[in-house]
């Protein structure tokens, strides 16, 4: 600044309206900080106020939190029990499911399985491969027809009455042997059994969600955490308005006290260039949004401080509800011990019943691998029928061969006799040797004494070259699982 001319005095008023404005906006400024402090005062006291109340309402809410974390770990355990019942059950009907199928595919094969009428005639008190192991381990034939056996008539028909070109509609069938009604009694009480099982079970199956209903509706009656606002936040969101309060009011204040020295420079004579009464005006325009900006940090304050007198009263209507809550949950674990005892009856009659069907479904698994030794035995019984066929056709061949051999030495041997006598018989005296005229022994093979002529019953060629197949593919099985 430099010493002005006489005639650039006129710019003093100007500059004295200016410190006015100046000094006007510093003392609004103030008065809004200062209100503003008294709210943040205020809202200090109702943020303890708050913390308090909440802090009673945690408390309690906790504690039924806590034992509804205990409720729920019961519902789960319940749950889980039943789950693990679940998976036991499934497991074992899976398994009763191939055991069956594979009974049934077993009893089908028997049935497919043509007997040929040589080997069966009325016996009674035999079975088919003698002594035979029961259902219950006592009576070896009670899975066989004792009426009709295919082994009676090996052992004993010494004719076979039928011939190659029977009906075979009318043959029997493996499975004709076999005592049905025996293994239906079997699987009628595995099906009796497993439908218990599921009576058992099914009178527990709501226990984990009738407890997640009791302990959902006692949750959700509890207070949300986000009902009550955050103090900190609420607190935070007071100090950045207040701090930006304090700049502008350390703005304004810096402001005015320019100005005044401005205009006690000018009263002392100095005068201003354009370029400095330009930056004045400046800023003294900037007041009003100054102040504009200041009032909207006060509304703020205000609604932040109308926030915490809000948690204030819904506070102290949280504290007063808890009581219904905490007799909810007493009733709640009334519930809970009733519900244990009755899943452990159950988790106890149902281990009961699973180890009898265990049991049972050993004995159709049982039933299953006799069948399959019964219907391969058969087969090889066919096999070896076949084979002694062979055996005695070979040695009837071996004895016939022999008996025409020893006629045709025989009758060679008289021949030479004959021819020997003729020629010198007549030269020797008669007292010399005389077995000279003896015959040859003829001889003839027979059955050892006390032995009969062994008879076969017939087997047809496709009925023979079938169970050899079969027979193979077995071995061929036996082999690769040995291997593996």
């Amino acid at each position: 600044m430099a010493s002005p001319p006489p005639g650039q005095q006129t710019e003093q008023p100007h500059l004295v309206s200016l410190v006015l404005q100046s000094k006007k906006a510093l003392q609004h400024g103030q008065q809004l900080c200062s209100k503003a402090n008294s709210l943040s005062n205020a809202s200090a006291q109702c943020s303890l106020d708050v913390l308090t109340l909440d802090a009673k309402v945690k408390w309690i809410t906790e504690a039924v939190l806590e034992q509804l974390k205990l409720a729920a770990n019961v519902a789960k355990s319940i749950e889980y029990k039943r789950a693990q019942l679940d998976k036991q059950v499934k497991a074992w009907d899976i398994v009763r499911s191939k055991r069956t199928e594979a009974l049934d595919n077993i009893l089908e094969s028997l049935g497919a399985q043509l007997v040929p009428p040589g080997f069966h005639q009325s016996s009674s008190g035999s079975s088919l491969f003698g002594s035979q192991h029961s259902i219950d381990g006592k009576n070896g034939n009670a899975l066989f027809n004792a009426q009709q056996s295919p082994s009676a008539t090996v052992r004993d028909n010494p004719f076979d009455r039928h011939g190659k070109n029977a009906d075979r509609t009318k043959w029997k069938t493996l499975r004709d042997f076999v005592d049905e009604s025996a293994i239906e009694n079997v699987l009628d009480t595995l099906e009796s059994d497993r439908t218990r099982l599921d009576d058992i079970m099914a009178s527990t199956y709501d226990y984990p969600e009738t407890l997640s209903a009791a302990i959902s509706s006692i949750r959700e009656s509890l207070p949300s955490s986000s009902n009550v606002p955050s103090i900190e936040d609420i607190l935070n969101a007071q100090q950045q308005p207040s701090e930006l309060m304090a700049r502008h009011l350390s703005s304004l204040t810096s402001h005015y006290e320019q100005m005044a020295d401005a205009l006690k420079e000018s009263e002392a004579g100095e005068i201003f260039g354009e370029e400095d009464l330009q930056d004045m005006n400046r800023d003294t325009e900037e007041l009003p949004s100054i102040m504009a900006e200041l009032e909207e940090q006060v509304l703020s304050i205000e609604d932040t401080h109308q926030q915490l007198v809000t948690a204030n009263t819904a506070a102290q209507e949280r504290l007063t509800t808890q009581s219904i809550t905490l007799d909810n949950l007493d009733e709640l674990g009334e519930i809970m011990s009733d519900m244990l005892q009755k899943q452990q009856d159950v988790e106890n009659d149902c281990q009961e019943l699973l180890d009898g069907l265990q049991e049972r479904l050993l004995i159709v698994e049982d039933l299953h691998h006799r069948f399959i030794q019964y219907q391969t035995s058969f087969k090889k019984l066919l096999v070896e029928i076949g084979r002694r066929r062979q055996y005695k056709e070979a040695v009837e061949k071996v004895v016939e061969g022999m008996v025409l051999e020893l006629r045709a030495m025989t009758e060679e041997e008289r021949q030479v006799r004959e021819d020997f006598n003729a020629e010198h018989g007549r030269h020797i005296p008669e007292d010399i040797c005389l077995c000279i005229e003896n015959p040859p022994t003829r001889w003839d093979v027979v059955p050892r004494e006390g032995d009969v002529r062994e008879s076969l019953p017939e087997v047809e060629s496709d009925l023979l070259a079938q169970a050899k197949e079969k027979l193979a593919v077995v071995d061929v099985s036996s082999a690769g699982t040995e291997s593996v």
